[in-house]
């Protein structure tokens, strides 16, 4: 339930990330929990930056991307600032990640034909040895 303020270990167990790893998101002024001395509480607030950070995380975004569009919700325009730059972010991120795709399957592509060779090698290796 998003509404209820939680601990750290509850924050740990239902977003299934380390407490470093909030920590970390606290170091580095992403999320900005309650403290009461030692004791950190996370509002609703927290909790849905949390989700955006990790769901950004996944789409490959840097934390100063994160931090950017995190920052742009409070301007006063009913978030169309910032829909318009996560919609650039995500679109640039996208094609860097097809790019990336093409790559990969070519890489891919690539080890099967040197693996092939390799294989072909060792099996007429084998059969001059033996």
């Amino acid at each position: 339930m998003m509404d209820a303020v939680l601990t750290i270990r509850q924050m740990c167990d239902k977003f299934e990330v380390t407490a470093r790893t909030l920590r970390f998101y606290e170091d580095k002024e992403l999320i900005a929990p309650i403290r009461e001395g030692q004791k950190r509480l996370y509002t609703k607030r927290e909790q849905v930056r949390v989700n955006l950070i990790l769901q950004g995380k996944r789409f490959g975004f840097s934390l100063e991307n994160m931090r950017e569009l995190l920052d742009l919700y409070y301007l006063d325009d009913q978030q169309k600032t910032q829909m318009e730059r996560a919609v650039i972010l995500g679109e640039q991120r996208l094609i860097d990640m097809e790019q990336q795709r093409k790559e990969l399957d070519q890489a891919i592509i690539d080890i099967k034909e040197r693996l092939k060779i390799s294989n072909d090698w060792l099996k007429s290796a084998k059969k001059k040895a033996g």
